[in-house]
């Protein structure tokens, strides 16, 4: 359970803002001064300091430098009020996570912690891995769960990151969806002299054409109508470290335009604003989709491509890593292990055979999920083929029984024409392997959903177009057949 200290001395604000996150599966403690802040921190541990810019005794800044000198580990968010906002940018270059402006909003609030959290535990469980493999003389690792790999694929993309990351170099990750391309940004973000600085990442995919510019620049309160706080964009907040932007492919080609004029001039100004700020950013962008092709289809952007694109590197799928399967797997068992106080020691035979067979179209996202999930559920300290997905589990006798089938069915057709009937049994039989009327359905929106992903190259918007259902729909659909 994470631990967060609500350092703020309106007692009330520290009081509601306690009881909220409790009643989220928070471990909440509170400190009324600077002080007392500080001594908490001595005597104890924490994920994430929520504090409030103007105490009695001390302000934000202050607190900011105590707690990034002493206690590394510890994320910070700012509380601020209205007229703090650029402070709370400045305090966000000295390596706050982000700020909260009041009034306070509860999921505002909780978006704000879940997402420092995350950024917090992806950029040191990154520096973790750079010490351990740091002892055992191998190269680089990559942030979040991917591990550094024995294949030549792996050792390619490893060489890439570390060529790459000491520049200013815009880079484009090219791969499959679950590849670990935003892993392979926050690698090289750990690896180059920005490292101490914000790492932002966006989904480009999720955002609607009318919210992008606001998401993007930031807007000031009341420039247009729901804007009820001035609002920094994810470049403001990026400044001075990475913008790392996800499926670059969905955006519009007006906001496409708009994000050509900030990357050529590095300014940018908030919505209702007339005044420029001066941008330091690097940019790092990935896609699971053929830009070329998208350019030529009047799409996207020849100029912006080419403005992105100094740097490219290709994000092998899991499928053609070799060995490195088990590696990534073992690792994910531990992690799971430790996160579900499990002990899982090991896979079987029969589990590792399946891992190597198995297709994997959802790479490593699919398949941390599927480690995961069979830690959950083992009875014992081995994972067997019952605690993994029919779809994996019976990949092998799937592929075999369907080549078996059509070889059958070809013989008799071309070459014993009356002896259909005598083959029947045999076609029972494999139907009644891969199919019984409670999995039916199940299988076959699996085998839906997939075909479709693999035809728009699991770009999930598109996906979720020609499915006729929404992306949110889409995404828990994904995420109950472990392909998400």
């Amino acid at each position: 359970m994470k631990k967060i200290l609500i350092v703020d001395d309106e007692v009330n604000v520290a009081l509601l803002l306690s009881k909220f996150l409790t009643r989220n599966g928070f471990t909440v403690s509170t400190a009324s001064s600077g002080n007392s802040g500080m001594e908490q921190l001595k005597n104890e541990e924490f994920d994430l300091v929520l504090c409030d810019y103007r105490l009695e005794d001390t302000d934000g800044r202050e607190m900011l430098r105590k707690i990034k000198s002493q206690y590394p580990n510890t994320g910070v968010i700012i509380i601020t009020g209205y007229s703090d906002i650029k402070m709370a940018v400045e305090l966000i270059k000295m390596g706050a996570y982000d700020y909260i402006s009041k009034p306070l909003y509860p999921d505002e609030i909780l978006n704000t912690i879940t997402k420092a959290l995350e950024t917090r535990q992806a950029l040191f469980e990154g520096e973790d891995d750079v010490a351990v493999v740091t002892k055992s003389n191998k190269k680089t690792v990559l942030a979040d769960g991917v591990v550094v790999g024995t294949s030549r694929a792996s050792k390619e993309l490893s060489r890439q990151i570390e060529l790459v990351a000491p520049t200013n170099y815009s880079v484009i990750i090219l791969g499959e969806s679950g590849s670990g391309k935003e892993e392979v940004a926050k690698s090289i973000h750990l690896h180059s002299h920005r490292s101490n600085q914000a790492f932002i990442a966006m989904d480009c995919g999720s955002l609607t054409k009318e919210l992008a510019a606001s998401e993007f620049f930031g807007h000031e309160k009341g420039s247009f109508t729901g804007a009820f706080t001035t609002k920094i964009g994810h470049f403001e907040m990026a400044n001075g470290g990475t913008l790392f932007l996800d499926e670059v492919g969905n955006l519009s080609y007006e906001i496409q335009a708009a994000l050509l004029r900030t990357v050529q001039e590095r300014k940018v100004k908030r919505i209702g604003s007339t005044k420029e700020i001066d941008l330091d950013v690097r940019i790092i962008v990935a896609t699971n989709e053929n830009l070329v092709e998208a350019i030529q289809k009047g799409r996207f952007r020849e100029d912006l491509y080419h403005r992105f694109n100094e740097f490219s590197i290709y994000m092998p799928p899991l499928r053609e890593r070799g060995n490195d399967i088990m590696l990534f797997a073992e690792y994910f068992l531990q992690a799971a292990n430790k996160e579900l106080d499990r002990n899982v020691t090991h896979f079987s035979p029969e589990v590792v055979e399946c891992f190597m067979n198995y297709r994997w179209q959802g790479n490593v996202r699919e398949l941390k999920n599927i480690v995961r999930r069979a830690a959950l559920i083992s009875e014992g300290s081995e994972i067997t083929t019952k605690a993994l997905p029919l779809e994996i589990s019976n990949y092998k006798l799937h592929v075999t029984d369907y080549d078996q089938q059509t070889s059958h069915n070809q013989s008799n057709n071309y070459n014993q024409p009356n002896n259909y009937n005598q083959s029947a049994p045999e076609s029972n039989k494999v139907k009644e392997i891969r199919h019984d009327l409670k999995n039916a359905a199940q299988e076959a929106e699996y085998d839906t959903i997939l075909r479709v992903l693999r035809e728009v190259n699991f770009n999930k918007t598109r996906a979720a177009e020609i499915l006729n259902i929404d992306r949110k729909t889409l995404y828990n659909k994904m995420k109950g057949i472990n392909l998400k």
